[in-house]
Order: C-alpha cells, then sequence, then structure tokens
C-alpha cells in the first residue's frame, strides 16, 4: 500500500525531443504535471531521470519547471537502476513504493519497473503519466510491466491512495490540481 512514508516518484524522460512524438501528448503532460503538483503537496521524494539529454534534449519546460528544485540524473542506459546515481539515491531514500512516470513506456519506463520489481521495490506505473510514440507499444509497454510484477494506477488514483482522508488543507489543495 502506498504511503507518504514510503513512496517515491521517479519521472523518467520526458524530453523535448522525445515528447513530441508520444501517443496522446497533451493528457501524458497534463496528467504528469498534476502528478507532481500532488506529490510535491504531500511532501513525497521525486528523482527525475534524462536520457542522453544532449542528444534528446532537455525535460519539457511545462515539467522542468515542477522539478526547478531538483537536479536531473542523466543517464544513457534504458533502465535507471543502472545508473549508479539513481541507485544510490534510492538506497538513500529508503523508499520500496516506487511510482513511475515518464515516457517511453515500453523502453525505459519498463526496463526500470521490471528491474525495480527484481530489485525488491513495489512499483507502480501511473498510467495516465506515461506514453509512448504509438497506442500498441504503450499498451505492450503496460503488459509487460504487469507481467514481471509492476502494477498499474493513475494519477488520481495513486494521489487520493496517499492521501488517504478526504480533509484537511493536503486534502483541498489535490482537489485543487485534480479538477
Amino acid at each position: 500500500m502506498l504511503s507518504v512514508e514510503n513512496t517515491v516518484l521517479i519521472v523518467i524522460d520526458v524530453q523535448e525531443k522525445l515528447a513530441k512524438a508520444m501517443y496522446e501528448r497533451e493528457n501524458l503532460i497534463e496528467n504528469l504535471q498534476k502528478l507532481i503538483k500532488g506529490i510535491k503537496v504531500l511532501e513525497i521524494p521525486i528523482i527525475w531521470l534524462e536520457q542522453n539529454p544532449q542528444g534528446l534534449g532537455p525535460t519539457l519546460p511545462e515539467v522542468a519547471q515542477l522539478l526547478s528544485d531538483l537536479e536531473p540524473i542523466s543517464k544513457f542506459s534504458f533502465s535507471c537502476c543502472a545508473s549508479e546515481r539513481f541507485m544510490k539515491e534510492m538506497k538513500t531514500l529508503k523508499r520500496n513504493h516506487v511510482l513511475l512516470a515518464g515516457i517511453e513506456t515500453h523502453v525505459c519506463v519498463y526496463q526500470t519497473a521490471k528491474d525495480l520489481v527484481k530489485l525488491g521495490y513495489k512499483g507502480q506505473v501511473v498510467a495516465d503519466t506515461v506514453s509512448s510514440r504509438t497506442a500498441e507499444n504503450k499498451q505492450i509497454g503496460l503488459e509487460r510491466i504487469k507481467e514481471v510484477g509492476g502494477s498499474l494506477t493513475s494519477t488520481e488514483t495513486a494521489l487520493f491512495e496517499l492521501l488517504k482522508v478526504a480533509e484537511g488543507p493536503k486534502f483541498k489543495k489535490i482537489l485543487k490540481i485534480v479538477k
């Protein structure tokens, strides 16, 4: 079960050159912004990664501005787990539930989910915050993630599961974000 004490959000490769070719790009970015804003309200740590930023460009400005207090981890491997800096950060955080968001579902998100599950983490892919260039590849990625022991959630499902109660200032802030 997700909780604010045991969860980390991983934002994977939401970069300009990749993002412009994504299936349902507008929904992807809108939901990703909601998720990041909600996670920040709940004060849950975020790890931000970029695949070969020299080749694929920086993270989309509308996403990067929400992460301006963080430094992205540059990687060349598809799985985030092959990055020494990423794994060091994961160990430092000591959180065993992972929310995954980003692109592409069937490549970097899938391979990261597979490796995290193999390492003993409980991985949930926020399905409305991931995409691929085609609907088919997104679907294949989601199916493969479930096959290797990951699970799927949505932005609102994850945020309300983490929130637990429909009261208080954090609830009011989350409600404004998701509406």
